[in-house]
This record gives structure tokens, sequence and C-alpha cells, in this order.
């Protein structure tokens, strides 16, 4: 972690993320965990990862389902902004809510559409 940033906190920032979603959006988020891990083998670069079923796209059959994950890494994260806390604490936060707005079954185009990519 970089310097005077620990796990505990990038957990905060992420439970912060969730804390932050309007009543009406956090009451619909269903049967999905968020995890921080280190990197995506394969990917590097990767700073987020949503897998799962979009609730759009769950059916009457969507019973008994596995989890949906949320994955942050951190490290790529790190690279990219840990020498400003304060902005690796909202890129964080960003990612989070990035990988929620899957959990809801909006694309990445649709994330660039409306400025929220």
């Amino acid at each position: 972690m970089t310097e005077g940033v620990t796990e505990d906190e990038l957990v905060a920032w992420v439970e912060e993320a969730l804390r932050s979603l309007p009543p009406e959006l956090a009451q619909r988020v269903d049967n999905v965990g968020i995890v921080v891990a280190d990197e995506e083998p394969g990917r590097p670069g990767l700073l987020g990862l949503y897998r799962g079923i979009p609730l759009t796209r769950r059916t009457h059959r969507y019973v008994l389902a596995v989890p949906d994950q949320i994955t942050i890494y951190r490290r790529p994260l790190e690279r990219l902004y840990g020498r400003d806390p304060e902005r690796l604490r909202a890129k964080v936060q960003h990612v989070v809510l990035h990988e929620l707005a899957h959990h809801f079954g909006i694309s990445d185009e649709r994330l660039r559409e409306i400025g929220r990519y």
C-alpha cells in the first residue's frame, strides 16, 4: 500500500462508496459481494471487475444463485493514484460505483454516454 494508506482505509473507502448510494438504489443492491484484491492475473491495469448476472437480466429462475462479485484491485489503483491519498480515495469510490452500475445492468458504453465512465 502507499505510505500512510492502510488496507483498512481502502476497505473503508469501499464502504463509504456504498453508503453514498441513494437509499432507493442501495436497497436494490442484491446478492453481490465486494472484495479487495491485489491484482487480476493477466490484466495488471484492471481497476475493478463485476462478475455476475445484472439485476436487469435476472429472471424468476434466479434462485439460490452464487452471489455476484465486485473486485476492486488495489495495486493498479495505487500505481496510478497512490501518491495522493485523497485522489486514491476518490478513485476507489469511483471504481466501486462504476462496478455497481454494471450490477444494475448499465454498460460501459452507456456510462460513457452519460459521462460517468
